[in-house]
């Protein structure tokens, strides 16, 4: 997969299909966690078990560890271009801050408002933050565009690696995140990239 320097290659694909009723306990569990009928993969991080979706060209999905994790899901193998990502994101959980805006990331049912939220977002580096305010006057919105951009950032698919976590309440606090665990895995995360 070709990359640009420094930027996230979004890919616009049609949206995929649900995946069929499954009646083993691992795709049952698989199914919730990946709607779609892409491959996934999955694998052990310091906070827990992560996992990723794609198609031919990139990434589709990403999911952080839930709190009650299935105990067998079904894994492929991913593409060479997405194998790096393993390493790269148990280094990240291990307190060693990575920067994923180089990956390809599909656009799978994304909006053209959520892309321009999902760039802005990937300039906010591990170990600082913004508002929601903030990234809403990066994107030239009108007052109360920060409700838009939490909802943008709400429907994510890629927590964690479009760092959704780093973006908080205008008074500094943690509000709002739609990942497992909450503001709590919020929390965690911020303190791990420092």
């Amino acid at each position: 997969a070709a990359r640009t320097r420094g930027k996230p290659i979004l890919v616009p694909l049609p949206a995929l299909s649900a995946r069929g009723p499954n009646r083993s306990r691992a795709g049952r569990a698989r199914s919730r966690l990946f709607p779609f009928s892409v491959p996934a993969h999955f694998f052990p991080t310091a906070i827990g078990i992560c996992g990723f979706g794609w198609n031919e060209a990139a990434l589709t999905d990403f999911r952080l560890p839930s709190s009650s994790p299935a105990d067998a899901i079904e894994s492929e193998t991913p593409p060479a271009f997405l194998q790096p990502l393993i390493a790269r994101v148990q280094r990240h959980l291990r307190g060693s801050p990575e920067d994923f805006a180089d990956l390809p990331y599909a656009l799978l049912g994304v909006t053209d408002f959520q892309r321009r939220v999902y760039r802005e977002t990937l300039a906010v580096k591990a170990g600082s933050t913004r508002s929601y305010g903030d990234l809403a006057a990066a994107l030239a919105l009108p007052p109360g565009g920060s409700r838009a951009v939490a909802a943008a950032l709400g429907a994510n698919p890629w927590p964690l690696l479009i760092p959704c976590h780093r973006v908080i309440g205008s008074d500094g606090k943690l509000t709002g995140f739609s990942g497992p665990g909450g503001v709590a895995t919020k929390a965690k995360l911020l303190a791990l990239e420092g």
